[in-house]
Parts: structure tokens; sequence; C-alpha cells
């Protein structure tokens, strides 16, 4: 080993020492704040938010500001943690994408609750049985998750938080012969996602629409001829070879999550407001829905239909937009647009995805 070498791994032991010693520095100021806390509440959306965006803005690498945020989600976490464990249900079992995006979100050091459906998720964040839920909102491929937008619109449950990830679908099998795979297994979604590489590639097997990728890839491990599309996690969980990574047939493949809680989220400085509403039975009416943000300068990232389930052609509109409910002209134009429609129920307002 040359000297070289030697004292520069003495420097990292060095550093390592030290960024111990500040860790813990930092957990013991957690663990005060926990106990000057009066209302019982151990996450500040808002406040966690800030604090990837100023080490984010402050980074000079070469750490990416992703991987800065991962370092720091998970330091949180962990101190987090010293004040009250958080339980966190997720559309599972363990291996799906919403795991993922959970653990994005929340770190490793939290209690996870999978549910079998989302409207599980739903319950047991409503009831109490898990502070926070994780569930999917809409892929950039595949469009909206109707049964979440269907859910929001009656349930108690806040928007807390939003999570981007990157979804990069893969072929999973016990064997990776693609000539000797009769069925493959996975969500529908996910075969939305691959069509045109299975087109290409498996263009005569059976495809079988399950609840879960990880669902599809436990199938997938109890017969030698079928393959499962899942993501990488799956294959070690359920014993299967990696046969084909990446298969989604869009690179830029994204799934928004949305974290729910009972709980009104404050401003972080870079925030999102979700709502639902619908318009009154008149010429023009849709239209008026976004002349109160054109007036008070509010930008509108989102906006999309959904029938209303309460009689036939009957539509609600589901808006982003960006700014918080507390800004001064997000509030005067909320105020206008409550006037302007004829329902309208605020989703929630909370930081955009770093």
């Amino acid at each position: 080993m040359s000297d070289k070498l030697k004292q520069l791994r003495k420097q990292i032991d060095h550093l390592d020492d030290e960024l111990l010693a500040l860790v813990n520095q930092r957990a013991a100021l957690a663990q005060q704040i926990g106990h000057l806390k009066e209302d019982g509440v151990v996450l500040r959306p808002e406040r966690e938010a800030q604090v990837l965006q100023r080490l984010q803005g402050n980074n000079q690498g070469p750490l990416s500001n992703a991987a800065v945020a991962a370092l720091f989600t998970e330091v949180m976490s962990q101190c987090r943690a010293l004040e009250a464990p958080l339980t966190v249900a997720y559309l599972g079992p363990e291996g799906t994408f919403t795991e993922a995006a959970a653990l994005k979100r929340f770190g490793s050091a939290v209690q996870k609750l999978p549910c079998a459906t989302i409207d599980e998720v739903f319950h047991a964040a409503e009831s109490g049985a898990a502070h926070y839920g994780v569930i999917p909102v809409e892929n950039s491929t595949e469009g909206a998750v109707g049964r979440t937008l269907d859910l929001l619109m009656h349930s108690p449950l806040q928007i807390c938080g939003e999570v981007m990830l990157a979804i990069h679908q893969c072929l999973l099998a016990r064997q990776c012969d693609l000539g000797a795979i009769r069925t493959v297994y996975s969500h529908s979604q996910s075969f939305g996602q691959c069509q045109s590489w299975l087109n290409k590639n498996l263009p005569n097997v059976l495809l079988v629409h399950v609840s879960s990728n990880a669902e599809a890839a436990r199938l997938a491990a109890e017969n030698p001829h079928s393959a499962a599309i899942a993501g990488s996690q799956a294959a070690a969980l359920f014993g299967l070879n990696l046969c084909v990574e990446n298969i989604e047939d869009d690179a830029k493949n994204t799934t928004r999550f949305l974290v729910l809680g009972n709980q009104l989220v404050g401003p972080s400085g870079n925030d999102k407001t979700s709502l639902v509403l619908s318009a009154a039975n008149r010429p023009g009416a849709v239209h008026d829905l976004s002349a109160p943000l054109a007036r008070h300068g509010v930008s509108m990232t989102k906006f999309e239909s959904r029938p209303a389930r309460s009689g036939l052609w009957e539509y609600v509109f589901y808006m982003d937009i960006e700014g918080h409910r507390n800004d001064a002209k997000v509030a005067a134009a909320l105020a206008e647009l409550k006037q302007a429609a004829a329902f309208m129920k605020i989703l929630g307002s909370y930081p955009v995805a770093v």
C-alpha cells in the first residue's frame, strides 16, 4: 500500500469520527426538541423540506443533490425515531414501488405497514393505525390512478407531501430463457408502461394482471415457465433472477406518490396546493374555474377531469396550483374560486417534491 493511499484513508477515518460525533450531536438536539413539543407532532414536513432545500442549495459536490437528499433524509429519519416511532402505511406487499417511495420520503427508521389495497392505506391513516399513508396518484406514462382520486374527494385526510420516483421496470424469472416463458405477471400499470417491449420480445405470452408487482414476483417464483415485471428490489425478496433491466418504454418513466396524514402542513417556501372542484351547470363555467388564478397570478400545474359518480356525464376537476393556501395571492384566488365553483375541497398544501 502506497504512503499516499494510507494518508488518504487516515483522513477519511478522521472525518468519519467527526461525522459520527456531529450526527450524534444532531440526534441529541432532536431529542431536546421532541421534549419541548407541546402538540406531540413528530414530523413537520415543511421543516424537513426546508432543511433539504437549504442543503441542496449549499451543495458544492461532488455528491449530487439527489444523493444529498437521500443522505440527510436518512439522518432525519434516525433522529426522528428517537422522539417517537412513526408508522407509515403503503400499498404493499414488500417490494412494491410504493414501498420504495415511502422509504425515499421517510427513511428506514419507520414502522412499515403494508396494505393490500389503496382503500386500506386510506383507512389505516384515517383510523390512526398509521401516522401517514403513501399511495400512487399518477404515472407519467399511464396517467392518473383513478381509485386514489376518488378516495381523496371524500377522505378527511390531508395531502402532506409528494414523492417523485423514477420507475425502472425489470423482467424477473427463475430462468432467463425468454423462449421458455409462457406467462408474465404484473400490475396493469406496469404492463402499460412496458407494452412496446413486450410486443417486441414476448409477443405470444399470456399476460396476467395481478394486484401488485410484488405479488407478480411471488407468482413467478412458483413456476419456471413464468416471469414478472417488477422493480429490481423484488428479485432478491423472491429469489428471482434479474433477466432484463429497464424494459419500460419511456426512459423518463416516473410515478408521483402522495403522503397522506391528519395534519395541515405549514408553508415551506416551495409549495403546491391540490384541490378538487366542480363547475356550475352554465355556459363558461369551466372557464370560470381558472379565471381567479389568472387574476391573482397563481400558476396552475395540473387540471384533470374525472366522472363525478353522482350522475351521467357529470365531472369533477382535480387541480394543482403553485404556492401554499396561506400565501396571500393563493388565498385570494381560492376565495374567489370557491364562489365560482359549485363544489370545492382543498386536498392539501405541501412542499414540492425534492
